[in-house]
Protein backbone atom coordinates (compact mmCIF):
# COMPACT_ATOMS: atom_id res chain seq x y z
CA UNK A 1 0.00 0.00 0.00
CA UNK A 2 1.28 3.22 -0.92
CA UNK A 3 1.79 6.04 1.65
CA UNK A 4 -0.52 8.39 -0.37
CA UNK A 5 -3.33 5.49 -0.20
CA UNK A 6 -2.89 4.94 3.41
CA UNK A 7 -3.28 8.89 4.12
CA UNK A 8 -6.31 8.64 1.97
CA UNK A 9 -7.62 5.81 3.72
CA UNK A 10 -7.27 7.53 6.96
CA UNK A 11 -8.24 10.80 6.35
CA UNK A 12 -12.01 9.05 5.07
CA UNK A 13 -11.64 7.17 8.26
CA UNK A 14 -11.68 10.30 10.45
CA UNK A 15 -14.03 12.17 8.20
CA UNK A 16 -16.24 9.05 8.31
CA UNK A 17 -16.12 9.15 11.98
CA UNK A 18 -17.48 13.06 12.22
CA UNK A 19 -19.66 12.61 9.36
CA UNK A 20 -21.36 9.56 11.64
CA UNK A 21 -21.41 11.54 14.82
CA UNK A 22 -23.10 14.43 12.99
CA UNK A 23 -25.95 12.49 12.32
CA UNK A 24 -26.16 10.63 15.36
CA UNK A 25 -26.02 13.71 17.39
CA UNK A 26 -28.85 15.14 15.10
CA UNK A 27 -31.36 12.02 14.54
CA UNK A 28 -33.03 11.48 18.35
CA UNK A 29 -34.25 15.69 18.02
CA UNK A 30 -37.71 16.51 17.85
CA UNK A 31 -39.26 18.83 15.53
CA UNK A 32 -39.97 20.20 19.08
CA UNK A 33 -36.03 20.90 19.50
CA UNK A 34 -35.26 21.39 16.01
CA UNK A 35 -37.62 24.39 16.51
CA UNK A 36 -36.25 25.04 19.94
CA UNK A 37 -32.83 25.74 17.71
CA UNK A 38 -33.91 28.04 15.56
CA UNK A 39 -35.66 30.39 17.57
CA UNK A 40 -32.63 29.93 20.16
CA UNK A 41 -30.07 30.47 17.37
CA UNK A 42 -31.79 33.67 15.43
CA UNK A 43 -31.57 35.30 19.16
CA UNK A 44 -28.40 34.66 19.88
CA UNK A 45 -26.14 37.11 20.90
CA UNK A 46 -23.73 37.74 18.10
CA UNK A 47 -21.45 40.36 19.04
CA UNK A 48 -19.27 38.35 21.21
CA UNK A 49 -18.02 36.56 17.77
CA UNK A 50 -14.97 39.08 17.70
CA UNK A 51 -13.95 38.62 21.64
CA UNK A 52 -14.14 35.23 21.07
CA UNK A 53 -11.91 35.33 17.99
CA UNK A 54 -9.59 37.48 20.06
CA UNK A 55 -9.61 35.52 22.68
CA UNK A 56 -8.54 32.45 20.12
CA UNK A 57 -5.84 34.14 18.58
CA UNK A 58 -4.45 35.40 21.82
CA UNK A 59 -4.38 31.93 22.51
CA UNK A 60 -2.59 30.70 19.72
CA UNK A 61 0.06 33.07 20.19
CA UNK A 62 0.70 32.24 23.59
CA UNK A 63 1.37 28.64 22.38
CA UNK A 64 3.89 29.72 19.93
CA UNK A 65 5.88 31.48 22.77
CA UNK A 66 5.65 28.69 24.50
CA UNK A 67 6.68 26.39 21.71
CA UNK A 68 9.57 28.95 21.53
CA UNK A 69 10.62 28.52 24.80
CA UNK A 70 11.42 24.64 24.29
CA UNK A 71 13.72 25.61 21.33
CA UNK A 72 16.02 27.89 23.37
CA UNK A 73 18.21 24.98 25.12
CA UNK A 74 18.77 23.88 22.02
CA UNK A 75 20.38 26.78 20.73
CA UNK A 76 17.39 28.47 18.48
CA UNK A 77 15.88 31.10 19.00
CA UNK A 78 13.31 31.78 15.87
CA UNK A 79 11.09 34.62 15.75
CA UNK A 80 8.26 35.30 17.50
CA UNK A 81 6.14 35.93 14.08
CA UNK A 82 7.62 32.83 11.92
CA UNK A 83 6.62 30.91 15.09
CA UNK A 84 2.83 32.04 15.06
CA UNK A 85 2.76 31.72 11.21
CA UNK A 86 3.91 28.06 12.16
CA UNK A 87 1.55 27.24 14.54
CA UNK A 88 -1.39 28.69 12.73
CA UNK A 89 -0.67 26.89 9.19
CA UNK A 90 -0.63 23.77 11.39
CA UNK A 91 -3.75 23.96 12.88
CA UNK A 92 -5.21 24.64 9.01
CA UNK A 93 -3.71 21.50 8.55
CA UNK A 94 -5.37 19.35 10.91
CA UNK A 95 -9.00 20.62 10.00
CA UNK A 96 -8.11 18.31 6.68
CA UNK A 97 -6.25 15.86 8.41
CA UNK A 98 -5.52 14.88 12.13
CA UNK A 99 -2.03 15.28 13.40
CA UNK A 100 -0.98 16.23 10.26
CA UNK A 101 -0.29 19.99 11.16
CA UNK A 102 2.22 19.11 13.87
CA UNK A 103 4.20 17.70 11.24
CA UNK A 104 3.51 20.82 8.95
CA UNK A 105 3.95 23.74 11.26
CA UNK A 106 7.60 21.75 12.31
CA UNK A 107 8.77 21.99 8.39
CA UNK A 108 7.79 25.46 8.00
CA UNK A 109 9.78 26.65 10.59
CA UNK A 110 12.40 24.58 9.66
CA UNK A 111 12.19 26.15 6.15
CA UNK A 112 12.46 29.83 7.47
CA UNK A 113 14.16 29.12 10.47
CA UNK A 114 16.58 26.39 9.59
CA UNK A 115 16.34 24.72 12.33
CA UNK A 116 16.45 20.54 12.30
CA UNK A 117 13.05 19.14 11.78
CA UNK A 118 13.32 15.97 13.93
CA UNK A 119 14.57 18.55 17.05
CA UNK A 120 11.36 20.48 16.65
CA UNK A 121 9.41 17.08 16.16
CA UNK A 122 10.64 16.21 19.90
CA UNK A 123 10.11 20.00 21.27
CA UNK A 124 6.28 19.38 19.51
CA UNK A 125 5.68 16.08 21.22
CA UNK A 126 7.09 17.34 24.35
CA UNK A 127 4.45 20.12 24.37
CA UNK A 128 1.06 17.67 23.26
CA UNK A 129 2.15 15.84 26.79
CA UNK A 130 2.01 18.59 28.65
CA UNK A 131 -1.48 19.54 27.04
CA UNK A 132 -1.98 15.88 28.21
CA UNK A 133 -1.47 16.86 31.42
CA UNK A 134 -2.63 20.32 31.90
CA UNK A 135 -6.50 18.21 30.59
CA UNK A 136 -6.29 16.07 33.25
CA UNK A 137 -5.69 18.41 35.36
CA UNK A 138 -8.36 20.66 34.20
CA UNK A 139 -10.49 17.64 34.70
CA UNK A 140 -9.95 17.10 38.02
CA UNK A 141 -10.48 20.72 39.19
CA UNK A 142 -13.79 20.31 37.90
CA UNK A 143 -14.53 16.97 39.02
CA UNK A 144 -13.47 18.88 42.49
CA UNK A 145 -15.25 22.16 42.19
CA UNK A 146 -18.47 19.94 41.39
CA UNK A 147 -18.59 17.21 43.25
CA UNK A 148 -22.09 16.24 42.31
CA UNK A 149 -20.54 16.08 38.84
CA UNK A 150 -19.61 12.18 38.74
CA UNK A 151 -23.29 11.13 39.88
CA UNK A 152 -24.68 13.27 37.03
CA UNK A 153 -22.06 11.02 34.83
CA UNK A 154 -23.56 8.02 36.15
CA UNK A 155 -26.99 8.77 36.18
CA UNK A 156 -26.43 10.64 32.33
CA UNK A 157 -24.74 7.79 30.78
CA UNK A 158 -25.62 4.75 32.61
CA UNK A 159 -29.00 5.00 33.90
CA UNK A 160 -30.69 2.18 34.12
CA UNK A 161 -27.89 -0.23 33.78
CA UNK A 162 -27.08 -1.27 37.35
CA UNK A 163 -24.32 -3.67 35.98
CA UNK A 164 -22.15 -1.39 34.88
CA UNK A 165 -21.49 0.32 37.51
CA UNK A 166 -19.96 -2.61 39.30
CA UNK A 167 -16.44 -2.99 39.68
CA UNK A 168 -16.23 -5.78 37.74
CA UNK A 169 -17.17 -4.13 34.83
CA UNK A 170 -13.62 -2.18 34.78
CA UNK A 171 -12.15 -5.13 33.89
CA UNK A 172 -14.03 -6.13 31.00
CA UNK A 173 -13.89 -2.56 29.71
CA UNK A 174 -10.10 -3.18 30.13
CA UNK A 175 -9.90 -6.37 28.09
CA UNK A 176 -12.44 -5.43 25.85
CA UNK A 177 -10.08 -2.04 24.85
CA UNK A 178 -6.78 -4.08 25.15
CA UNK A 179 -8.47 -6.74 22.58
CA UNK A 180 -9.51 -3.98 19.88
CA UNK A 181 -5.83 -2.50 20.46
CA UNK A 182 -4.20 -6.29 19.50
CA UNK A 183 -6.74 -6.03 16.41
CA UNK A 184 -5.66 -2.87 15.16
CA UNK A 185 -2.28 -3.12 15.60
CA UNK A 186 -2.73 -6.84 13.91
CA UNK A 187 -3.93 -4.63 11.06
CA UNK A 188 -1.87 -2.13 11.22
CA UNK A 189 1.19 -4.73 10.62
CA UNK A 190 -0.83 -6.33 8.01
CA UNK A 191 -1.44 -3.22 5.95
CA UNK A 192 2.07 -2.31 6.17
CA UNK A 193 3.35 -5.45 6.32
CA UNK A 194 5.26 -4.75 9.28
CA UNK A 195 6.75 -7.32 12.17
CA UNK A 196 6.06 -7.95 15.69
CA UNK A 197 9.70 -6.36 16.05
CA UNK A 198 8.94 -3.45 13.73
CA UNK A 199 5.75 -1.96 15.92
CA UNK A 200 8.14 -2.67 18.87
CA UNK A 201 11.02 -0.63 17.53
CA UNK A 202 8.38 2.33 16.85
CA UNK A 203 6.78 2.03 20.23
CA UNK A 204 10.79 2.10 21.17
CA UNK A 205 11.15 5.30 19.11
CA UNK A 206 8.41 7.41 20.89
CA UNK A 207 9.69 6.69 24.00
CA UNK A 208 12.75 7.86 22.92
CA UNK A 209 11.19 11.40 21.57
CA UNK A 210 9.40 11.09 25.31
CA UNK A 211 12.95 11.10 27.09
CA UNK A 212 14.39 13.43 25.12
CA UNK A 213 11.00 15.91 25.77
CA UNK A 214 12.04 15.58 29.31
CA UNK A 215 15.41 16.73 29.02
CA UNK A 216 14.20 19.40 26.91
CA UNK A 217 11.87 21.28 30.01
CA UNK A 218 14.34 20.09 32.95
CA UNK A 219 17.00 22.15 30.69
CA UNK A 220 14.40 25.17 30.15
CA UNK A 221 16.15 28.88 30.67
CA UNK A 222 13.13 30.07 32.31
CA UNK A 223 10.85 27.33 33.63
CA UNK A 224 8.57 29.25 35.28
CA UNK A 225 7.69 31.30 32.14
CA UNK A 226 6.85 28.18 30.39
CA UNK A 227 4.01 27.32 33.30
CA UNK A 228 2.52 30.73 33.05
CA UNK A 229 2.07 30.75 29.72
CA UNK A 230 0.88 27.13 30.15
CA UNK A 231 -1.89 28.33 32.65
CA UNK A 232 -2.39 31.32 30.30
CA UNK A 233 -2.98 29.02 27.40
CA UNK A 234 -5.91 27.03 28.94
CA UNK A 235 -7.14 30.02 30.95
CA UNK A 236 -7.97 31.98 27.29
CA UNK A 237 -9.29 28.32 26.23
CA UNK A 238 -11.83 28.39 29.29
CA UNK A 239 -12.49 31.88 28.54
CA UNK A 240 -13.35 30.78 24.97
CA UNK A 241 -16.11 28.36 26.10
CA UNK A 242 -17.32 31.23 28.04
CA UNK A 243 -17.64 33.43 25.29
CA UNK A 244 -20.03 30.38 23.69
CA UNK A 245 -22.25 30.49 26.82
CA UNK A 246 -23.01 34.25 26.33
CA UNK A 247 -23.90 33.98 23.39
CA UNK A 248 -27.20 31.74 23.84
CA UNK A 249 -29.58 32.87 25.82
CA UNK A 250 -29.77 29.67 27.50
CA UNK A 251 -26.39 29.31 28.41
CA UNK A 252 -25.61 32.46 29.46
CA UNK A 253 -26.28 31.69 33.07
CA UNK A 254 -23.42 29.19 33.13
CA UNK A 255 -20.22 29.91 34.60
CA UNK A 256 -16.29 28.85 35.27
CA UNK A 257 -16.76 25.58 36.39
CA UNK A 258 -19.11 24.60 33.42
CA UNK A 259 -16.83 25.99 30.79
CA UNK A 260 -13.89 24.23 32.37
CA UNK A 261 -16.12 20.87 32.10
CA UNK A 262 -16.96 21.36 28.30
CA UNK A 263 -13.39 22.77 27.47
CA UNK A 264 -11.94 19.54 28.34
CA UNK A 265 -14.93 17.21 26.46
CA UNK A 266 -14.41 19.66 23.31
CA UNK A 267 -10.83 19.10 23.63
CA UNK A 268 -11.41 15.10 22.76
CA UNK A 269 -13.50 15.69 20.18
CA UNK A 270 -10.99 17.78 18.35
CA UNK A 271 -8.61 15.23 18.64
CA UNK A 272 -10.92 12.30 17.15
CA UNK A 273 -12.16 14.16 13.66
CA UNK A 274 -10.46 16.45 10.84
CA UNK A 275 -10.59 19.77 12.97
CA UNK A 276 -13.15 17.68 15.22
CA UNK A 277 -16.20 17.90 12.63
CA UNK A 278 -19.05 15.90 14.16
CA UNK A 279 -17.10 14.84 17.25
CA UNK A 280 -17.15 18.22 19.24
CA UNK A 281 -20.23 19.12 18.49
CA UNK A 282 -21.47 15.45 19.93
CA UNK A 283 -19.61 16.18 23.14
CA UNK A 284 -20.23 19.08 23.96
CA UNK A 285 -23.62 18.14 23.56
CA UNK A 286 -23.74 15.22 25.99
CA UNK A 287 -21.66 16.86 28.69
CA UNK A 288 -24.39 19.61 28.50
CA UNK A 289 -26.67 16.94 29.24
CA UNK A 290 -24.81 17.06 33.00
CA UNK A 291 -26.53 20.45 33.74
CA UNK A 292 -29.94 19.69 32.58
CA UNK A 293 -29.60 21.17 28.78
CA UNK A 294 -31.54 19.59 26.30
CA UNK A 295 -30.03 17.40 23.38
CA UNK A 296 -31.01 20.55 20.88
CA UNK A 297 -29.94 23.47 22.56
CA UNK A 298 -26.03 21.14 23.55
CA UNK A 299 -25.83 20.79 20.11
CA UNK A 300 -26.52 24.68 19.25
CA UNK A 301 -23.60 25.12 21.59
CA UNK A 302 -21.33 22.44 20.69
CA UNK A 303 -21.60 23.99 16.72
CA UNK A 304 -21.24 27.93 17.65
CA UNK A 305 -18.14 26.86 19.88
CA UNK A 306 -16.57 24.23 16.96
CA UNK A 307 -17.75 27.07 14.10
CA UNK A 308 -15.84 30.08 16.48
CA UNK A 309 -12.64 28.15 16.60
CA UNK A 310 -12.89 26.79 13.09
CA UNK A 311 -13.36 30.31 11.63
CA UNK A 312 -10.73 31.25 13.91
CA UNK A 313 -8.09 28.62 11.98
CA UNK A 314 -9.15 29.15 8.13
CA UNK A 315 -9.14 33.07 8.35
CA UNK A 316 -5.74 33.24 10.32
CA UNK A 317 -3.80 29.85 8.74
CA UNK A 318 -4.76 31.43 5.37
CA UNK A 319 -3.95 35.11 6.33
CA UNK A 320 -0.40 33.17 7.68
CA UNK A 321 -0.11 31.04 4.59
CA UNK A 322 0.11 34.52 2.73
CA UNK A 323 2.42 36.64 5.33
CA UNK A 324 5.10 33.51 5.49
CA UNK A 325 6.70 34.47 2.16
CA UNK A 326 5.93 38.18 2.55
CA UNK A 327 7.55 38.66 5.96
CA UNK A 328 10.96 36.18 4.79
CA UNK A 329 11.30 37.82 1.69
CA UNK A 330 14.61 38.89 2.43
CA UNK A 331 16.06 35.75 3.65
Amino acid sequence: MTKRLKTILQYCLFLGLGIFLIWWSLKDLTASDRQEITQSLQKGNYGYIFPGLTVLILSHWVRALRWRLLMEPMGYTPSRANTFFAVMVGYLANQAVPRLGEVLRCSTLTRYEKIPFDKLLGTVILERMVDAISLLILLGLAMISQPYLYDSIIQTFFAGSAEKQESGSILWYFIGGLIVLLIVGGIWMRMTKRSLKDLLNATKKIGLHVWQGFITIKNLKRPWTFVLLTIALWSLYTLCVYTGFLMLQETSGFGWKEAITVLCAGSLGMIATPGGIGAYAFLVQKTMLLYQLNNGMGLALGWILWFLQTGAVLIFGALSLIALPIYNKNK
